[in-house]
């Protein structure tokens, strides 16, 4: 029987500089949205050990990554969403920073940053793993660059509101039957 290999399509916005200084809004699921971080209980996110192994290395990321602030972020059962805001200079040879598109970035691309942290927290939570299951992300992540006040206004009030909202959440996997005729949530048509 031949094997046909297939590759899943590229998901970021073609043609886009991903090391570009912007805000962007990032959300990565576990494989499967198994429920890993924590629980949801009178409308706030509860953090197991695992969930505050994801929050330490999230909050710790601008120290690994120092052209990056986290904003606005939150720690689900089985995914996070995070504002993260790359504030890159162009470096030239010399070293010093100056701001000009003509020189070559020395900074990383979300993509690296995301996939470093996945790394990062998996291996960190699978040295602690007592309940027989390795720990995984799922594939990729989801982004959108944030191009106005008001898509940063309307994401961050999601980001927010994340917790309170999980009855209804698209990555709960309690709820996935119920959301097959809806549309997607209005966070991710703010383009």
């Amino acid at each position: 029987m031949t094997k046909i290999l297939t590759r899943k399509a590229n998901i970021r916005l073609s043609g886009y500089d991903y090391t570009r200084s912007n805000h962007y809004y990032v959300t990565a699921c576990t494989e499967n949205k198994r429920e890993w971080f924590g629980e949801i209980k009178n409308n706030e996110m509860i953090l197991n050990s695992y969930g505050k192994i994801c929050l330490e290395h999230l909050q710790n990321l601008p120290v690994y990554y120092k052209n990056i602030k986290i904003d606005t972020f939150v720690i689900m059962p089985n995914h996070f969403h995070a504002i993260i805001i790359m504030q890159n200079n162009q470096i030239n040879h010399s070293g010093q920073a100056l701001g000009l598109s003509l020189h070559i970035s020395q900074n990383k691309s979300l993509s690296k940053i995301i996939g470093d942290y996945k790394s990062f927290s998996s291996r960190e939570i699978n040295k602690i793993t007592d309940n027989g299951h390795k720990f995984k992300w799922q594939r990729s992540f989801y982004d959108h660059i944030i191009r106005n006040e008001k898509s940063l206004r309307k994401i961050r009030e999601y980001i927010t509101n994340n917790p309170v909202a999980w009855a209804e959440d698209e990555e709960n996997i309690k709820c996935i039957t119920i959301k097959s005729s809806r549309p997607e949530p209005s966070c991710f048509a703010l383009r």
